[in-house]
């Protein structure tokens, strides 16, 4: 595999590299020839999987944030996450910006209509009124607590382990370096290469998800402006587009790609933020940023230990309740590409304090997360009819975003906008911040693939990342037509099954954490230097 290698002018680990790129080309080729069984296959691992163990999804990721509070608020958190006299590479402002574009961007405009609508207009939680004022409350906690301190926990976890491990020991740029503590030179051996390639093929499988929910919704604005049609040709056509795009970012690289479209990108989607603020019921929005805060710390604790244990008491739902659809799906999609937004982020992070590092990917996107959700979604429910009261008075308009939503998920962003001022316009700009997201999604994501090959923060050649970055659309669009008619439900099959793997693996760096801060000198004052990597060897048999 070296003279491979040598002779493809690549600069990278060949088991690595060759294993993850034979195994991904091996799926896209069994998709092109039996895509039913394939199909049939993750429909019955995802079902075992939520039945069997989405308590264990949700009690995990609450474990994680416990242990990260705590990692910032004991005397660990003075630790700075690189050699010593390191300081930050970025100011807070493009930090933040890239935090935000490389992680959630597409999801938050995928979902910030959509899911608020879809909880209000069906509420998960037992003796809710459909449309009603509780029903709304409900909508807008259950929408942050799946997009906010949550899906920031399983982002800062691997982000954290990976600052810590790479940056402060200068170990190789791969997943299996946070295992050093647990694993120590195996890293470099068969196992570590094993975890390497796992981790390389759960972000392809997780950002072309992302692709593929963001395609889909780029088609249905082109297809509201223009009439274009939304289904799967139409999809793969974006995709083929946009990953050209996205591989022109990848050779520019890091800062001249990837900063400069998340600057862009983060300046956008404010700017329509601000345009629905202002455009919209204002003062009513206003009101409501407010009151979401009181309403999502209030309801956090109870939502966060849910574990709809009931639902089988109940014959409308199905063997796994309705959180296998949405709770247990968003943690183990979002898992599957925390190893890319992790070292992305840890790439980005260099020279941070650890309290630095997790209250700011924690709160900052966070508190985004929670403001855009209270304008898109508060605007939503009161565009649809907010109460049996207004309803009544709106007659006929009553219902117009909800059963947008019923039809098509990616219409729901599209269908709101239609209730504003400007509505091609502004339709139009929605579709551009998207088809950016994406392209700096799959930017990001084609880089940190490399860095996972490589083992370096230095670019590997242009050939190899545009290979990462072509692969990634190449599976988004297979997926894309594995779902035919199914759409959402059978990319939430796919991401179920390859998520169990990858969040054991996260799951498995809070003890790796643990040693490696109780190897470090320290005292409630002052730090000392670093251990060196010889001493997790001490009195460990071999």
């Amino acid at each position: 595999m070296d003279g491979l290698a040598r002779k493809l002018g690549l600069r990278t680990d060949p088991a690595i590299f060759f294993s993850a790129a034979l195994l991904t080309l091996l799926f896209v080729l069994a998709l092109v020839i039996m895509p039913g069984p394939i199909g049939d296959a993750f429909a019955a691992g995802r079902a075992r999987i939520v039945t069997n163990l989405g308590w264990f999804f949700i009690l995990g990721v609450n474990v994680w944030l416990g242990f990260l509070l705590w990692a910032a608020m004991s005397r660990h958190g003075h630790i700075r996450l690189g050699r010593k006299g390191s300081r930050p590479e970025y100011t807070n402002l493009s930090w933040f910006t890239m935090l935000f574009a490389g992680g959630i961007g597409t999801v938050l405009m995928f979902w910030g209509v959509a899911e608020p609508i879809s909880h209000f207009s069906t509420p998960p939680l037992p003796g809710i009124e459909p449309y009603s004022e509780e029903a709304a409350k409900d909508a807008m906690s259950i929408a942050i607590y799946h997009l906010g301190l949550h899906t920031w926990t399983i982002f800062t976890l691997p982000g954290l382990a990976f600052a810590y491990f790479i940056n402060r020991y200068e170990l190789p740029v791969r997943v299996s370096s946070v295992f050093y503590p647990l694993l120590r030179e195996r890293i470099h051996g068969p196992i570590g290469k094993t975890i390497d390639v796992a981790a390389i093929l759960g972000t392809l499988f997780g950002v072309a998800v992302s692709l593929g929910l963001g395609s889909s919704q780029i088609a249905a604005g082109l297809n509201e402006l223009f009439g274009t049609g939304d289904g799967a040709f139409v999809q793969v056509c974006i995709l083929a587009v946009l990953t050209g795009v996205a591989v022109t970012s990848i050779v520019v690289g890091l800062d001249k790609g990837v900063k400069l479209l998340s600057n862009l990108n983060i300046g956008m989607a404010v700017a329509l933020m601000i345009f629905v603020l202002i455009c919209g019921s204002t003062l009513f929005l206003l009101r409501g940023i407010v009151e979401t805060f009181g309403l999502y710390f209030s309801n956090l604790p109870r939502l966060a230990f849910w574990n709809d244990m009931l639902a089988n008491n109940n014959p409308s739902n199905d063997d796994w309740g309705w959180q296998g659809s949405w709770t247990v799906f968003y943690w183990a999609w979002t898992v599957t590409w925390s190893p890319f937004i992790g070292l992305f982020v840890a790439r980005i992070s260099r020279g941070r304090t650890i309290r630095e590092f997790v209250f700011g990917v924690l709160l900052a996107p966070s508190l985004f997360t929670l403001i855009w959700f209270a304008i898109f979604g508060w605007q939503a429910m009161e565009f649809d009819g907010l109460g049996a009261a207004a309803r009544d008075a709106m007659g006929d308009q009553a219902g117009a975003i909800s059963d947008a939503v019923a039809e098509s998920v990616p219409l729901a962003m599209f269908a709101f906008f239609e209730q504003l001022p400007w509505t091609s316009f502004i339709q139009g700009f929605a579709v551009v911040i998207v088809a950016i997201f994406f392209a700096t999604s799959s930017d990001s994501a084609s880089l940190v693939v490399d860095m996972l090959c490589t083992g370096s923060a230095t670019p590997g050649p242009v050939h190899q990342r545009v290979f990462w970055g072509a692969a990634e659309g190449l599976v988004a669009a297979m997926l894309i037509i594995l779902a035919g008619e199914a759409g959402l439900t059978a990319l939430q099959q796919v991401i179920t099954v390859v998520g169990l793997p990858i969040f054991v693996l996260v799951s498995m760096m809070i003890p790796s954490l643990i040693l490696g801060f109780s190897n470090e000198e320290i005292d409630h004052i002052n730090i000392g230097t670093r251990p060196e990597l010889d001493s997790f060897a001490r009195d460990t048999p071999d």
